[in-house]
C-alpha cells in the first residue's frame, strides 16, 4: 500500500470509529472497535474490519446493524473526507479478538496444568 493509501485508511479508521460512536443509534450496535481499512488501489472500495464483544448473538446483531447502516456511514464518511469519491464501505468481522482470547486461555490452562 502507497503511503497515500495508508493515510486515507488511518483516517477512514478514525472517522468511521467516531460516526459509529457518537451517530449510530441502533441499539443492537454493541462495543465495537474498527481494528483495520483495507483500501482497493483506487480507493473506492474500503473493507472495514471490525471487533465486536459480547456474546455470539450480539455480534451477529452488530454486524447486521452495521450493514444496515452502511449507506448511512458512508454517507457521513464523504462529508468529513475531501475525496475525489467516497469509498464504497462494505463490514467484516475480524476475530483476531476471539482468537487472542483462546490463546489467552489455552496459557493459562497450560500454566494450571503445570502447577
Amino acid at each position: 500500500m502507497s503511503n497515500r493509501s495508508l493515510r486515507v485508511a488511518q483516517q477512514i479508521k478514525q472517522i468511521i470509529s467516531e460516526i459509529i460512536f457518537k451517530q449510530v443509534k441502533d441499539p443492537r450496535v454493541g462495543f465495537v472497535t474498527v481494528s483495520r481499512v483495507k483500501l482497493s488501489n483506487d480507493l473506492r472500495e474500503a473493507l472495514i474490519f471490525v471487533s465486536i464483544l459480547g456474546t455470539e448473538k450480539q455480534k451477529e446483531d452488530t454486524m447486521k446493524a452495521l450493514k444496515r447502516a452502511a449507506g448511512f456511514i458512508q454517507h457521513n464518511l464523504g462529508r468529513e473526507m475531501s475525496l475525489k469519491f467516497t469509498p464504497h464501505i462494505k463490514f467484516k468481522y475480524d476475530s483476531s479478538l476471539d482468537h487472542a482470547f483462546h490463546i489467552n486461555e489455552v496459557i493459562k490452562e497450560i500454566k494450571k496444568g503445570e502447577e
